[in-house]
């Protein structure tokens, strides 16, 4: 391997540093030269093909494989403890009970003593050819990471549609922006790292979403230095896509773990707005009922209350706790729970504004201010312990 016919693209930015020091070469005392981390669900289609391709351009080096699956209904951790009897560098760390991209990724690559890990798709759109040269980058060149970039100059997007092209971009410009991260491709799910720089920042990791890379470089910590290296993302070969809606809201959720959450929980963020959409549906429907002489201000008042905190539960159960989302016949005690919480709110929230005004002699605006904060607080507290509880 030699690293000078490879075109990586230095990185300018708050996260890249000068190279580390004395740590241009492997440790030939080590056990291995690097673990490959292959998070999957689902993926029993492709087991066999990643063992294969990654066996065929790893096999000078000292490696193994790491298959995380969040117990996947098709037995993609029995065929891989299967093939474990023929591939032994191959392992299965199989997970129960939980889900997601990023927390699999993190947990398989701390399961390792490897010195460098890699984390790569295992639907096989990465380029696994490019490892053996990503790895020579990290020691020739010292560095901390090396990122494969759809981007850079050389890379591409393979046969990728308009629409998901523009979608990425617009992910991309958002992620810049928000979290200060300067990468062409920060939303890149291929990406190799020193272990040791892996974990003094594990801990400031939201592990949300599926934006792994992105949620390494915009956490707290010393900085990052990193290379990017272009490749060609292919099209899936067996099983079906994960990208839903979900990814979208597991995306906003990190940018606002790594901006307003930092100092704010994201999920009382996320449920704070769907509380201003709630009010404004409120008002809509009172208008509409008082105001065009259809039932009382009472009755209007009543029948909007219902609707906005109906809303708000429906909202917030797609919305807001779309990673414990409830389904069928759990609607109906949730949408209970939630409406008998905001009733509570909604009196904490008249006592405390009142309190504040007449006997505190505070600001009409202020006192109405502090007991929305009250209200949406123990609203936000119990419902996700009783309405959208995760055990």
């Amino acid at each position: 391997m030699k690293s000078e016919d490879i075109a990586a693209k230095p990185v300018v930015g708050q996260h890249v540093v000068a190279p580390r020091q004395n740590q241009h070469q492997p440790d030939k005392a080590a056990g291995l030269d690097i673990a490959i981390v292959v998070p999957t669900y689902n993926e029993s289609q492709n087991v066999r093909k990643v063992i294969s391709v990654l066996s065929a351009v790893l096999t000078p080096l000292r490696f193994e494989i790491i298959f995380v699956d969040d117990n996947s209904p098709d037995r993609t951790a029995d065929i891989v403890r299967d093939l474990a009897s023929e591939y032994p560098q191959v392992r299965c760390l199989q997970r129960v009970g939980r889900r997601g991209l990023s927390s699999a990724a993190i947990e398989g690559m701390l399961a390792t003593t490897a010195p460098v890990v890699a984390l790569i798709d295992g639907d096989l759109q990465h380029d696994e050819t490019a490892l053996p040269k990503m790895l020579d980058i990290l020691y020739s060149e010292g560095v901390d990471m090396v990122v494969g970039s759809r981007y850079a100059e050389g890379g591409g997007f393979g046969d990728w549609s308009q629409n998901r092209r523009r979608l990425s971009e617009l992910a991309t410009r958002l992620s810049k922006r928000m979290t200060g991260v300067e990468l062409t491709d920060p939303m890149s799910g291929f990406f190799l790292i020193r272990s040791n720089c892996l974990r003094e920042r594990v801990g400031d990791l939201t592990g949300v979403g599926y934006k792994i890379l992105l949620d390494i470089l915009s956490a707290p910590g010393g900085k990052i230095a990193l290379r990017e290296v272009p490749y060609e993302f292919r099209e899936r070969e067996a099983g079906e896509s994960k990208l839903d809606n979900k990814v979208i809201l597991e995306f906003i959720e990190l940018l606002l773990a790594r901006t307003i959450g930092r100092w704010i929980p994201t999920k009382f963020i996320m449920f704070a707005m769907v509380g201003a959409l709630g009010i404004v549906v409120h008002m809509v429907v009172l208008t509409l009922l008082f105001r065009s002489g259809f039932v009382s201000f009472a009755a209007g008042q009543a029948i909007a209350t219902v609707v906005a905190m109906t809303t708000n539960f429906f909202v917030n159960n797609v919305f807001t706790y779309f990673d414990r989302q409830l389904r069928g016949w759990q609607l109906l005690p949730g949408w209970a729970t939630f409406c008998a919480a905001s009733a509570v709110g909604a009196v904490a929230n008249l006592g405390i504004a009142v309190y504040l005004f007449e006997t505190m002699d505070t600001v009409w605006f202020l006192s109405a201010l502090g007991g929305v904060i009250v209200g949406s607080a123990w609203n936000y507290a119990v419902t996700a312990l009783y309405t959208w509880k995760t055990g």
